[in-house]
């Protein structure tokens, strides 16, 4: 099955939902396995490294839209 949503879409919609559109890493991956936002090929979880290297070291592609803050936080910018 598609997924409707890229990783960096199901991102900013879990974000938009927090105080301060931020949130760690590991809350991120379980809350969009829980909705279901976004399916990795192999079936397996979406892990939080994952969202750490989507919303960090893609070489600054989503830097418009994320900030990566200490304790594996990321914001919505």
């Amino acid at each position: 099955m598609k997924n409707l949503l890229k990783l960096h879409e199901a991102i900013a919609v879990v974000l938009l939902n927090k105080p301060k559109r931020t949130a760690n890493t590991e809350e991120i991956a379980k809350e969009i396995n829980k909705r279901g936002l976004y399916k990795r090929k192999d079936g397996k979880p979406l892990p939080a490294y994952q969202i750490m290297m989507r919303s960090k070291l893609n070489n600054g592609r989503y830097a418009y839209q994320f900030e990566y803050l200490k304790g594996d936080r990321v914001k919505l910018g």
